[in-house]
């Protein structure tokens, strides 16, 4: 095997004929676009979904709705997120006659099997935080999803930064499942340059070393975040 070689190949390809610019441009972007957006619907959706799991049930309405969030959560943590896009983009809006792009399918269903996680997440940081919080929102005259909201969310989220940080760390790495649905992503871009001389050998470990440096940012940010957090928290 002549290592020499299958880097000048690759450097040919990747440097010299503008194969970086898919790399970047599309296949980078695709992906920190659907890991990112993937991750704001479901800090969203698993924050609702807390809220409900830890409301009280008194009435019939918080029973039933606990019933429907623990019905989606077991789906989308008992299939995998592969079968989930493959069932969302051929199954789905086929039958429901409607076309959506496959990067616009990928954001969508990465963001609903992330609800699923962030809402286990979430509600251990919801049940964290003091239950005074709760009282004293309620005694300032706030109902239950103002006091969640505007008090108890933003200690909660705080408190699972960390883990938060990993779900976005697990959604970069799952990116890489989209070509199934013919998504362009790192990894579709780099198998692409692979294609043209059928030399995989340097590109997927460039592809590796993208993936190691994206982590290791998303890392560092996190700890960043902390530390502001803790400062934050010491200053009052």
């Amino acid at each position: 095997m002549d290592i020499g070689y299958k880097f000048k190949v690759f450097w040919e390809l990747f440097a010299i004929n503008g194969g970086w610019k898919q790399v970047v441009f599309v296949g980078l972007m695709n992906t920190l676009k659907i890991a990112i957006l993937g991750l704001v619907i479901g800090i969203v959706i698993g924050t609702l979904i807390a809220s409900v799991k830890v409301m009280p049930k008194y009435k019939r309405l918080p029973r039933v709705l606990d019933k429907i969030c623990t019905v989606y959560v077991g789906f989308f943590r008992g299939t995998p997120l592969v079968v989930q896009l493959l069932i969302a983009y051929y199954v789905m809006w086929p039958l429901l006659g409607i076309t959506i792009s496959s990067l616009n399918t990928c954001i969508i269903v990465f963001g609903l099997n992330s609800g699923a996680y962030v809402s286990e997440v979430m509600r251990g940081g919801i049940m964290s935080v003091d239950g005074g919080q709760m009282e004293a929102g309620r005694s300032l005259g706030l109902n239950y999803g103002e006091t969640m909201l505007k008090i108890v969310v933003p200690q909660a989220v705080k408190n699972i930064l960390p883990t938060l940080g990993n779900e976005f760390i697990a959604l970069i790495k799952d990116t890489s499942v989209v070509s199934f649905v013919a998504a362009t992503d790192l990894y579709k871009t780099f198998t692409e340059i692979g294609n043209v001389r059928y030399e995989y050998f340097v590109p997927y470990l460039v592809m590796a070393l993208f993936y190691i440096v994206l982590v290791v940012l998303i890392t560092i940010g996190v700890k960043l975040m902390e530390r502001r957090f803790a400062k934050s928290d010491r200053n009052n």
